[in-house]
C-alpha cells in the first residue's frame, strides 16, 4: 500500500509499505480521509518532537471504513464507518486512575506513536474505533479528533452557562473551541488578525468578533463585558505574545486556558498572574470520553466542520500541496483532507 512514511525532520516519503498486519483486538480500516494538522507540519520541520519512533506512517486525524475485524474484537461489523479515536492510555497509571487521561506517559497517538492513517489502510484497537452516525460525513470527518482537542479544552476550562468567553486565534482548532463554548452556554469572542479567520467565526455563530491588528482587542473586550474583561480566555494561536494578551485581557480571578502548542517560548510577567488571581490551565490532546461527545456534538449539528475543509488531495500531493501549502506565513487555509483514493 501507498503510505506517507517519516523518517526524520524534512525527510517524508511517499513509499510503498506492506498493508499492517491485524493484532489481537484489533479492526483494520481502508482509510477514506485524514486531514493534516499543524503538529504534522513541526513534526516535519522541526521535529522528530512527538513522533517517538521512526520511520512512522504519519497522520492523526484519521476516518475510514472497517474492512476486516479480529476474532475476539466485538462492537464493530465490517462496512462500518468509523472515527480513530486516535488517543490510548494505559489505565492503569496514577494520572489514567485519577481522571487525567491526557497526561498519561505511556500514551500513544496516531501517527506519533504508532503508525498513523496517511495511508490506504490501518490497523486499531476496535474499542478505540467510533461508529459514525449517518449525518456525520466521510468529507468532513477526521475534523472530529480536532473537535475532541476544543471539547476537552472546554471541559477543562469548568465554563458555565451564561460564561463571557474569548478565544484567541480562529485557526481550526480555535473555530472549533468557539463552537464547543456555544454549545456549553457560554457568550463567545473571536479574536484574529487575518479577515478570513474572522469571516469564519462569524459564520460558526461568534457573537462578536475582534480584529486586534485595529485597535487595542482588550480594550474592546472590556466594553463588551462591562469593563470587567471576560471570565475565560483561551488561546489557541501558538504565537509567543498570545499568551501574554490572555493573561492582560481575562478579568480579575478569571481563567486562562492554554491550547496552543508553542514553536517560541513565551516570557510571561508572572505577577500578573498573582496579581489577578488567574487561574492558568493547560489543555492538551483529549481525555476518556472526548471523542465520543465531539461525534454526538457534530452530529447533531452544535459543532459544524464541513466550512473547515479548505481543500481536498491525493496521498501523492501531500507534502506540495498539502504540507507546503500549510506551512506557508501567508496560508488561508484551515483543513486539508488526504483522500487515499483521490
Amino acid at each position: 500500500m501507498r503510505a506517507l512514511v517519516y523518517h526524520g525532520r524534512n525527510d517524508i516519503r511517499l513509499e510503498e509499505i506492506p498493508v499492517p498486519e491485524i493484532g489481537p483486538g484489533e479492526a483494520r480500516i481502508r482509510v477514506t480521509n485524514t486531514s493534516i494538522c499543524a503538529t504534522d507540519i513541526e513534526e516535519w520541520k522541526y521535529g522528530p518532537t512527538y513522533i517517538t519512533f521512526t520511520p512512522t506512517v504519519m497522520g492523526h486525524e484519521v476516518a475510514g471504513r472497517v474492512v476486516e475485524i479480529a476474532p475476539d474484537a466485538s462492537g464493530l461489523a465490517v462496512g462500518d464507518r468509523v472515527m480513530v479515536d486516535n488517543v490510548i492510555v494505559c489505565g492503569v497509571c496514577y494520572w489514567c486512575r485519577s481522571g487525567s487521561q491526557a497526561t498519561c506517559p505511556n500514551m500513544e497517538v496516531a501517527g506519533l506513536g504508532r503508525d498513523g492513517g496517511l495511508a490506504e489502510f490501518m490497523t486499531w484497537p476496535a474499542d478505540h474505533l467510533i461508529k459514525l452516525p449517518d449525518t456525520v460525513k466521510d468529507d468532513e470527518a477526521p475534523l472530529i479528533e480536532p473537535a475532541t482537542v476544543a471539547l476537552h479544552a472546554v471541559r477543562r476550562s469548568g465554563v458555565r452557562v451564561g460564561d463571557q468567553v474569548a478565544v484567541i486565534g480562529i485557526g481550526t482548532v480555535g473555530a472549533l473551541t468557539l463552537q464547543a463554548f456555544k454549545a456549553a452556554g457560554a457568550v463567545v469572542y473571536a479574536v484574529d488578525i487575518r479577515e478570513s479567520s474572522l469571516q469564519m467565526a462569524a459564520r460558526l455563530g461568534a457573537d462578536q468578533v475582534i480584529d486586534a491588528s485595529r485597535g487595542d482587542a482588550g480594550d474592546h473586550l472590556r466594553d463588551l463585558t462591562d469593563g470587567i474583561g471576560p471570565d475565560i480566555v483561551v488561546e489557541t494561536a501558538g504565537a509567543a505574545r498570545t499568551p501574554l494578551d490572555a493573561f492582560d485581557w481575562v478579568r480579575r480571578a478569571g481563567t486562562v486556558v492554554l491550547v496552543g502548542i508553542y514553536a517560541v517560548k513565551p516570557e510571561a510577567d508572572f505577577n500578573v498572574i498573582v496579581g489577578k488571581e488567574l487561574r492558568v490551565i493547560g489543555s492538551v490532546a483529549a481525555g476518556t470520553g472526548d471523542m465520543a461527545a465531539a461525534v454526538r456534538l457534530v452530529a447533531e449539528r452544535e459543532i459544524r466542520l464541513s466550512e473547515l475543509v479548505s481543500d481536498r488531495i491525493s496521498l501523492g500531493r501531500v507534502i506540495p500541496d498539502g504540507f507546503e501549502r500549510m506551512a506557508a506565513e501567508s496560508k488561508e487555509v484551515f483543513r486539508i483532507l488526504v483522500s487515499p483514493d483521490a
